[in-house]
C-alpha cells in the first residue's frame, strides 16, 4: 500500500475530469515555476511564499534567517510612553478582561482589530503596512509566509522572560526553531461537538467519530450540521472520514475524494460552513458541529439560563491521534510600538494572566500551570468538557497541519471552491 493510503481509500479506477486535470497539470506547474501564479487565485494571495521557500515539519525543522533589514530591537530599551498597543486577532480569540489588564499594568491603551478569515487577515497586513503592533492567531504553517515576505520581525528573547513557562516543545518548535520570530498562543484539537440533549447519538460509539456528521446529520435536520470555514480543517475532516491520516495529502485522488465526500454530507444534511461553533450550538442553530475545542469549551458560557453545560458533547480520539494545532504571537514589522509589544507577548505567558485570558475566550495555552484539573478547579471549565482540554502528549502525536507546495495548495482551494458553491445559500455567519 503507499504511503497515505488507506483501505477505506480505493480510488475509483476512473478519475473525476477534475483530479486528472490536477494530476497531469500539478506536476507541470510546480516543475515550471507556475506554482506562485496559482497562489494569487487563492485565499493567501497576498501571503504568496517565495519560490524555493522551504517547508517546515516535524523531521524537517527550520530555522528562519534574520536579515539586515529586519534585525530585533535592541535590549534595555523603555515600553513607549502615551502609547496605544495595536492588536489584531481572530474575532473572539482575546479576552477582554485580559486586555484591560495589560493595559492598566503598562499605562497604555490597546485597540483591538479583529478578523473571520486569515485571506482577509493577511491582505489587511499587506495593505496596511504599520497598522499593528502584534498579530495574533496565525496558523503555525503560515509562519514561513510570513517571514518569507517580511511581514513579521524578529523577537528580543530578554524582553520575553515568560517563555519559561510554556511547554518546553514551543522553546524549540519545529516551525520556527529557536522561537525567533514566534511564541505559542492557543493551543487546540479539532473534533466534532454536538447536543446531546437534542440528538439520539453519540461519535464515541462509532468505530470512527470522525463518521459522526454523515451517520448522525441527517437525523439532527436540514441545516443543523456545520464545518468549519477552513479549507484546511475541513478538508482535513474528510480525509480523516474516509479512511486518511494524513493532513497534508498532496495526492489530488485523495483531495478529490475528500471534496466528494463534503459534497455527499452537504447533500445529506443541508452542510452548513461557518465557524461560529460556540453561539450556533448554545443556541441549537446547529446541533453537530465540526470544530476547534476552544470553542465549544466557549460554548458553554453562551446556554440559555439554566440549560446545564453537560448538554454539550465533544469528540476528539482519546488517544490524541486527531488534528492538534496552535497558533501564534509575532510582532509586524511595521509596528509602531515594538517594546510594548514584547511586553505583551511576555504577559500572555503569564500562568495567572493566562487563566483570565482562557476564561475568556476557552481556548487552552500551552502553559504548565494550565492543566484540566486547574482549569475545572478555576470554574473556568466544566468538568462534562475536559475533552476539550489539550494536553502536552497529544502535541508530541497528533496529527499536524503543515504548509503545503504551492501547486498542491492549489488543489485544496480548488476542492473546497467546490463545497462552498454547493454550501453557499447556507452559511452560518462567523463569529
Amino acid at each position: 500500500m503507499s504511503a497515505g493510503h488507506h483501505p477505506r481509500q480505493r480510488p475509483s479506477p476512473v478519475l473525476r475530469r477534475r483530479a486528472f486535470l490536477a494530476r497531469t497539470a500539478g506536476a507541470g506547474l510546480a516543475a515550471s515555476g507556475l506554482g506562485p501564479l496559482l497562489a494569487a487565485c487563492g485565499p493567501f494571495a497576498d501571503a504568496a511564499p517565495p519560490r524555493h521557500l522551504r517547508l517546515a515539519a516535524p523531521n524537517h525543522p527550520i530555522t528562519w534567517p534574520i536579515s539586515a533589514q529586519n534585525r530585533a530591537i535592541a535590549t534595555g530599551l523603555r515600553a513607549e510612553r502615551d502609547a496605544t498597543l495595536r492588536v489584531f486577532s481572530w474575532k473572539g480569540h482575546v479576552s477582554p478582561a485580559f486586555l484591560d489588564a495589560f493595559a492598566r499594568r503598562f499605562r497604555c491603551r490597546v485597540q483591538l482589530s479583529t478578523f473571520t478569515e486569515l485571506g482577509q487577515a493577511l491582505a489587511s497586513l499587506r495593505g496596511r503596512h504599520g497598522a499593528y503592533d502584534v498579530l495574533l492567531g496565525a496558523p503555525t504553517y503560515l509562519t514561513g509566509r510570513l517571514v518569507g515576505k517580511g511581514l513579521i520581525q524578529p523577537l528580543n528573547h530578554r524582553y520575553i522572560p515568560n517563555m519559561r513557562n510554556a511547554w518546553r516543545i514551543f522553546t524549540d518548535p519545529y516551525y520556527d526553531s529557536g522561537w525567533r520570530y514566534t511564541v505559542p498562543y492557543t493551543v487546540f484539537t479539532t473534533g466534532i461537538a454536538w447536543r446531546r440533549d437534542l440528538i439520539d447519538a453519540d461519535p464515541y460509539a462509532l468505530a470512527s467519530g470522525w463518521d459522526f456528521p454523515w451517520v448522525a446529520g441527517q437525523a439532527a435536520g436540514r441545516g443543523k450540521t456545520a464545518i468549519l470555514q477552513d479549507y484546511r480543517e475541513s478538508i482535513s475532516l474528510a480525509l480523516l472520514h474516509d479512511g486518511g491520516l494524513d493532513l497534508n495529502a498532496t495526492d489530488p485522488l485523495l483531495i478529490d475524494n475528500a471534496e466528494q465526500s463534503l459534497l455527499d454530507l452537504a447533500a445529506l444534511t443541508g452542510l452548513r460552513i461557518g465557524n461560529d461553533t460556540s453561539a450556533g450550538l448554545a443556541s441549537g442553530r446547529t446541533l453537530i458541529h465540526h470544530g476547534w475545542s476552544g470553542q465549544v469549551a466557549a460554548a458553554a458560557r453562551l446556554l440559555p439560563r439554566g440549560v446545564a453545560a453537560d448538554v454539550l458533547g465533544y469528540w476528539f480520539p482519546p488517544d490524541g491521534a486527531g488534528p492538534v494545532g496552535n497558533d501564534t504571537g509575532t510582532i509586524l514589522r511595521g509596528a509602531q510600538n515594538p517594546v510594548l509589544a514584547h511586553l505583551f507577548l511576555n504577559f500572555l505567558l503569564d500562568g495567572q494572566n493566562a487563566l483570565v485570558n482562557i476564561a475568556g475566550i476557552g481556548y487552552t495555552q500551552p502553559l504548565d500551570l494550565i492543566t484540566p484539573k486547574r482549569l475545572v478547579y478555576e470554574g473556568i471549565l466544566p468538568a462534562s468538557l475536559t475533552s476539550t482540554c489539550v494536553l502536552s502528549t497529544y502535541v508530541d502525536h497528533g496529527l499536524k497541519e503543515l504548509q503545503l507546495p504551492v501547486a498542491v495548495d492549489e488543489l485544496w482551494i480548488q476542492a473546497w471552491r467546490a463545497v462552498s458553491r454547493v454550501s453557499a445559500r447556507r452559511p452560518v455567519s462567523t463569529v
